[in-house]
């Protein structure tokens, strides 16, 4: 769907996140006499009027009854296709979009690259665009990164790096090169089951031309198996990791050790995205010195620097167990106190358990809605690390700085979303960076747009 289609069409916006604006200015810019609702929370009524004094605006949550009267919602990211509200009002007729489907809609001669994954989308996403642009390919940096595609609306681009989550990646047009990172489970309160969040995740490979996978994990092989043009990074005859470098094949290219970002599966989120450039036809060698100078994004595994003789790293994007056993494995040989804990989503945190069963950091203190079920899963596991509870993050920092030796690290990977105390990760890792005596402002992405 294009939005030139929505001509005549009753209209309703669900969502005043970015996401949300970003579809109102669109639509306004290409159809400003079109009537147009908007449904938000009752705290953005205010805001959304005085953004667009032409909106019908609505501070509810819609109802099966009230999108039944839509022809079309365009709904953002994070409300779930799977709500009672949405499968009714399609019964009823009424057609659900997106920004991301309206952008590709718009856009069928764009040559795009969509990444997803459970871990490692964004800063894959990111390192393409910033090896392509060291080739003097002009470059959008777009999608669930921090910049919606309608933002960048009739706007041209030599390629396309676009994140895409699993809320988004049934809405992606045609492309010609879909990535997949990883595949864990998450966000089951969205899709409902891991079965369903597996086969949302990897509806992007039936968009896709040709499709690049981890080859790393076995369970994402087996599900891309019949693709009919799947490719492979991280395995010995491609571009993977092995003995302090970024290979192709057997040829050592990159020391990992110059990577802009740490940690082996950083250097494997690097792999990916020249594997990618490689199948794009651009020139991955010549690229790859680039990785140099790239410089991790925010709330990713982010150095903040040294306070009362203690590093600390954000990472307050790592919403998995397994994401925290990344970051963990990142820091080899240093003295870690861990934060974890936050929304409870009920996933399983044996991976977790089962890595400092091994490998215990010096301590670990338990936080947020899920950090009773973490410490209790810790002390069954009889990890031999101090393990404590918190009520909140501001009384984490302080357990963790009392935890933590001269030297050390304490590591805020939470392994769980923030919802129950933030409004998402970034809102989390600022309040982490402003309670360790850091200025709050970590937020800058560089790249985002068009260069």
């Amino acid at each position: 769907m294009r939005i030139a289609d929505l001509v005549g069409q009753r209209v309703a916006i669900w969502g005043f996140g970015r996401e949300g604006r970003a579809a109102i200015t669109a639509i306004r810019a290409q159809l400003p006499a079109l009537p147009l609702a908007l449904y938000c929370s009752e705290a953005e009524v205010d805001a959304a009027r005085a953004f667009d004094p032409a909106l019908t605006v609505h501070g509810i949550e819609p109802d099966a009854l009230a999108l039944s009267a839509c022809d079309v919602v365009v709904k953002s990211p994070g409300i779930s296709i799977y709500k009672p509200a949405v499968t009714t009002a399609q019964a009823q007729g009424t057609v659900f979009t997106s920004g991301t489907a309206l952008w590709f809609g718009g856009h069928p001669d764009a040559r795009v690259v969509a990444v997803t994954g459970t871990k490692g989308k964004s800063t894959t996403t990111a390192l393409l665009a910033h090896l392509a642009r060291s080739l003097d390919v002009r470059t959008a940096l777009a999608g669930n990164i921090g910049l919606p595609l309608l933002e960048l609306d009739g706007q041209s681009a030599d390629l396309w790096a676009i994140e895409l989550s699993s809320f988004q990646t049934g809405e992606a047009g045609p492309l010609e090169l879909a990535v997949v990172t990883s595949l864990y489970e998450e966000h089951l309160d969205w899709h409902g089951s891991r079965e369903r969040y597996v086969a949302d995740k990897l509806r992007l490979g039936d968009r896709a031309r040709t499709l690049l996978v981890n080859g790393q994990q076995a369970n994402l092989l087996a599900q891309t198996a019949g693709h009919p043009d799947r490719r492979v990074f991280g395995d010995a005859q491609g571009w993977h990791v092995a003995d302090g470098f970024i290979r192709r094949g057997a040829r050592d290219v990159f020391p990992v050790a110059q990577l802009g970002v740490p940690g082996l599966h950083n250097a494997l989120n690097a792999s990916a995205a020249l594997a990618a450039l490689e199948l794009l036809g651009y020139d991955a060698l010549a690229a790859a010195p680039a990785l140099a100078t790239f410089r991790p994004l925010p709330h990713r595994l982010q150095p903040l620097g040294r306070r009362d003789g203690l590093d600390w790293i954000n990472d307050s994007i790592a919403t998995t167990p397994p994401a925290v056993v990344a970051a963990l494995e990142s820091l080899p040989g240093r003295e870690i106190s861990v934060l974890v804990g936050g929304y409870d989503r009920g996933v399983d945190w044996a991976p977790f358990v089962t890595h400092v069963q091994a490998h215990p950091p010096r301590a670990i203190v338990c936080m947020g809605a899920n950090g009773p079920r973490i410490e209790a899963a810790l002390v069954a596991g009889n990890v031999a690390c101090p393990v404590s509870r918190v009520a909140d993050l501001a009384a984490a920092v302080e357990a963790g700085r009392a935890a933590t030796p001269a030297g050390g690290v304490v590591l805020m990977s939470p392994g769980a979303p923030s919802f129950d105390q933030f409004k998402d990760y970034a809102e989390r890792g600022r309040r982490f960076a402003t309670l360790a005596g850091f200025e709050a402002d970590v937020t800058g992405i560089d790249g985002l747009g068009i260069r």
